[in-house]
């Protein structure tokens, strides 16, 4: 991990631990599994921009997000990057690489002022096997990524530029359970740009065209989605008549 953090002792306050117990992997566990869990946790904090572990680094630690934002990112020889995810309070990250022991397939880096816990990979792997119940959701969880990385490559390959960064908002407002009358997705164009493979100018001009339908309003470092009916249609998930 980036050296560019603070590690907190090891005392975690049960505010902290209430975002953990609020994941759907972790909200079933009783009480007595739940706090030997929280026994292993390791609190740590970022400054925005560190990173937390890089591609190729050993999947020793499951990494959960307590407050701010973790980007998973993967770049080229070249200097390109891509967003695969953005990562945001109360989600885990990391455990692929925990559950199956080999390295990290992607960067990850605070998109902003983060706090996490990060639990080792040999007290939680034990931990797991006790816990069958826990087993099956994290087999869950890992088809739910597969599902979120399958429909990424299903929009890059096939949909056009509006139909991928429709798909990109609808997809961000959704995970992040945004209010259903204040759709507010921290993110810069920049890394919407990152997410769908398109220029910034490219994704501001349609951005830009879509404010002035009133679908979307941008802010500095954010998008409010206004409207999300035509964003629906544009991506072809609009809800179908029966």
């Amino acid at each position: 991990m980036s050296q560019d953090k603070t590690i907190e002792p090891r005392h975690v306050a049960g505010s902290k631990l209430a975002v953990l117990r609020a994941h759907p992997i972790f909200s079933d566990l009783d009480a007595e599994a739940f706090e030997q869990l929280g026994r292993y946790v390791k609190p740590a904090t970022f400054k925005r921009g560190a990173t937390i572990f890089s591609k190729g680094d050993p999947g020793n630690s499951l990494i959960a997000v307590i407050s701010g934002t973790v980007k998973i990112s993967v770049s080229s020889p070249d200097g390109r990057s891509a967003i695969l995810n953005l990562i945001g309070p109360g989600e885990i990250v990391g455990e692929v690489a925990v559950l199956d022991g080999q390295a990290r397939t992607a960067d990850a880096t605070a998109n902003s002022n983060c706090e996490i816990f990060v639990i080792d990979r040999r007290e939680f792997l034990p931990f797991v096997r006790c816990q069958p119940a826990l087993a099956m959701k994290f087999i869950e969880l890992l088809c739910t990524r597969l599902r979120w990385t399958s429909d990424q490559v299903e929009q890059v390959i096939l949909q056009d530029l509006p139909g991928r960064l429709a798909s990109a908002l609808i997809r961000l407002t959704e995970r992040h359970k945004a209010a259903k009358d204040s759709r507010t997705i921290a993110v810069t164009q920049q890394e919407i740009s990152e997410m769908v493979g398109m220029s910034r100018e490219s994704i501001n001009k349609q951005l830009r065209a879509w404010a002035m339908r009133n679908w979307v309003r941008l802010e500095h470092g954010a998008i409010v989605v206004l409207d999300l009916e035509p964003l629906q249609e544009i991506a072809g998930t609009a809800p179908q008549d029966d």
